[in-house]
């Protein structure tokens, strides 16, 4: 079962006008194996080493795509990709060979991109990079900018998000999909377009204090 949490963003509009009015909405593929999301990725020898970020740039008012950010990243751990994996997400181990970076590189990469305003994900994707630092034994790593779950917001606006992944958000509210599902960029335009249709429908991310986790 989905747990929501309350999404609560600062109590004035200072933040989300930083970057000139902008926000970032990521997504993240990380390594899996058939059945590892039953068990939680629980069995030996499992971890969610990140292997691919997406993430899009939005105006903060109507949430429109000002930029976009994608990297592939080699799992330290677990070097070798499984089968499930790359046929889920279409990231294969020659893509890594021939494009992939460094957790750290690809971490610092994303963080350039996002800069000083509030980064987003339908889920809690900061979890599983915070994981990897942890997982990778990293020190000095610097630290995320303010995160928001986008879940509950949608839940807001009559979008149930029980159960939906972050590629289903754009078609659930009647935006096409473009792209390939679990590839984290199009999975994160996904997310951003979906916005986009509540944005225009009247939906805002409404100024509040973040709220401490359930």
């Amino acid at each position: 079962m989905t747990v929501i949490r309350q999404l609560i963003l600062p109590k004035n509009d200072a933040l989300l006008q930083q970057e000139s009015g902008a926000l970032t909405v990521f997504d993240l593929e990380f390594t899996a194996w058939e059945c590892s999301m039953a068990s939680h990725w629980l069995r030996p020898g499992e971890f969610k080493e990140v292997v691919q970020i997406g993430a899009v740039r939005l105006d903060a008012d109507s949430f429109q795509i000002l930029d976009e950010f994608e990297i592939l990243i080699r799992p330290r751990v677990n070097s070798v990709l499984s089968s499930y994996f790359e046929n889920l997400t279409g990231i294969t181990n020659a893509m890594l060979a021939q494009r992939g970076v460094d957790f750290t590189e690809g971490y610092d990469r994303f963080l350039n991109f996002a800069g000083m305003a509030p980064i987003c994900a339908f889920g809690h994707d900061e979890w599983v990079l915070e994981e990897n630092i942890r997982l990778y034994g990293l020190k000095q790593m610097k630290t995320l900018p303010e995160f928001h779950d986008l879940r509950a917001w949608f839940a807001e606006h009559q979008m149930d998000p029980r159960g939906v992944h972050s590629c289903d958000i754009g078609p659930s509210l009647g935006a096409p999909f473009i792209g390939r599902a679990h590839n984290a960029l199009d999975d994160a335009r996904s997310v951003a377009s979906g916005m986009e249709i509540l944005a225009a429908r009247g939906a805002r991310l409404a100024p509040a204090r973040l709220a401490p986790a359930a």
